[in-house]
């Protein structure tokens, strides 16, 4: 996998319900066209994450069905939509076993196997802080879960469930949020419950080039404390959860990538146990919420950092772009992060125009394609497909104010990407008001070398004078230019 590499999320079952819809059949994995996936090939995706393949949740499915709140979310969007077309969520995982209805274990290993002869690496969820409320260890070890016996829980009883031999076991929980009452809360205080775990992820492994790790920073030996210690007590264990898992199953697969969601400045913690990328949540609220000073500040960090961070606009957890930023504004947005150092993310349905979010549970999702969307991340991803972009060195780029305006150059971020003899440099309007900048490039080659703005395909002649004074740079709002040159 390319160094800073292009990750394509799929929500497999709604995208497989999209095609059932297209095609007028159902796929399993394996029997899903070769040119789909030759398509990521082909726009610069170096990984596939197929998220929720395993086993499906028969009370996770149950519950969300009764769910008021899913109910009202989708009925939003879809107000005719069928309860049968809710499902269990991904993240109430029954078992580690790949969904029988998807192909089964076999289907999926053909389709690892098939996703690898194209250079593709394949990348599915696991779920460390809990298991699904009716997963078979819930009823057959209890222990492997927080849990009080058959004795009611002495505080928050509504954090807990009765399993079918009366134990009452714990919730999966966030400190901050409600419990999802979907899942049971593994106990990290006990070793055993490590062992489990690990058996699992080494399943899961095989299976695989790569894991995203669901909230990943629940299972650190503080943050489960924190969040459960009326029940399991303040001693920490000795060892860290992921330090020892990552160190065993690199040592059967030596080329395993971990991705953690991590949020609450864990993540420099999370990387130095060994994971490859984090997620870069500062970057993403500072893109919806923030402005160019708050952005540059945030990519001034450590680049060990910048480099394990995995960035993105949009995931099946969040708004969808195009409502969360507005048109112009996802665009830009999803050019910062095509561009930066580290992992860049993008939604499969973000990437398709998808206008508004529906809870993950609905599988029959069909809005329109939005083609000028579509087109734009084509574009986009080819030109940050590039190999400056992945075996160069990176660098913020200082701009000037041009033309007498002094002001609005503030809102335009610039960095550079040089590989041996080119150099890449962006330059984003990163505001709602026309800007314009003095873009000065030194190092470009001599006189007969031009430059060429890679979006309009436009291109101006190296002059002495170009190189010494520099150009200036007129952008529209939320507008990106790509300007590539030979040093």
């Amino acid at each position: 996998m390319r160094t800073n590499p292009h990750i394509l999320e799929i929500n497999t079952r709604a995208w497989l319900a999209r095609l059932e819809a297209k095609h007028g059949r159902r796929f399993m994995l394996h029997e899903i066209p070769d040119g789909y996936w030759q398509e990521f090939k082909n726009r610069g995706f170096d990984a596939v994450w197929l998220m929720g393949v395993w086993k499906q949740s028969p009370k996770a499915a149950e519950i969300a069905r009764t769910n008021t709140e899913i109910q009202q979310q989708i009925r939003q969007v879809y107000p005719d939509f069928k309860a049968e077309d809710i499902i269990a969520s991904p993240y109430a995982v029954y078992e580690y076993e790949a969904a029988p209805d998807l192909g089964g274990e076999k289907g999926l290993r053909q389709l690892h196997e098939k996703l690898n002869g194209l250079g593709i690496e394949l990348f599915l969820d696991f779920v460390a802080n809990h298991t699904a409320i009716d997963s078979p260890s819930v009823d057959a070890d209890p222990d492997l879960y927080i849990n009080t016996g058959k004795e009611e829980p002495h505080a928050h009883k509504d954090w807990f469930f009765q399993n079918a031999n009366g134990v009452w076991i714990a919730h999966g929980r966030d400190p901050y949020f409600a419990p999802w009452t979907d899942t049971a809360q593994l106990n990290y205080f006990n070793p055993k419950t490590k062992e489990f775990m690990l058996h699992n992820l080494l399943k899961v492994a095989d299976l695989c080039d790569g894991v995203r790790c669901d909230m990943a920073m629940l299972t650190l030996n503080k943050v489960h404390r924190d969040t459960w210690w009326e029940f399991i007590g303040g001693n920490l264990p000795k060892e860290e959860f992921w330090s020892m898992a990552l160190q065993k199953v690199r040592e059967a697969h030596a080329d395993f990538k971990f991705i953690a969601e991590v949020y609450w400045g864990l993540e420099w913690e999370i990387q130095e146990m060994g994971f490859d990328y984090t997620y870069d949540k500062v970057l993403y609220d500072r893109l919806r919420f923030s402005n160019s000073e708050n952005i540059k500040g945030h990519l001034g960090a450590e680049h060990l950092f910048q480099m394990r961070s995995i960035r993105f606009t949009a995931n099946h957890d969040e708004e969808e772009s195009l409502k969360a930023f507005g048109r112009g504004k996802s665009l830009a947005a999803s050019t910062i992060i095509a561009t930066l150092p580290g992992a860049r993310m993008i939604y499969l349905f973000q990437m398709m125009g998808h206008p508004v979010r529906v809870p993950i549970q609905y599988v029959k999702d069909f809005f329109k394609e939005d083609e000028a969307i579509r087109d734009y991340y084509a574009r986009l991803l080819k030109i940050a497909s590039k190999p400056a972009f992945h075996g160069g060195q990176w660098s913020l780029t200082e701009v000037s104010p041009a033309g007498g305006d002094s002001a609005s150059c503030r809102n335009i971020l610039c960095w550079t990407w040089k590989q041996m003899n080119t150099a890449s440099t962006v330059v984003i309007n990163y505001s709602d008001t026309a800007a314009k900048c003095l873009l000065k490039v030194k190092a470009a080659g001599g006189e007969d070398a031009q430059i060429t703005e890679e979006f309009s395909g436009a291109a101006q002649a190296v002059t002495p004078q170009l190189k010494q004074q520099g150009f200036e740079v007129e952008l529209k709002p939320f507008e990106s230019k790509i300007f590539t040159y030979a040093i």
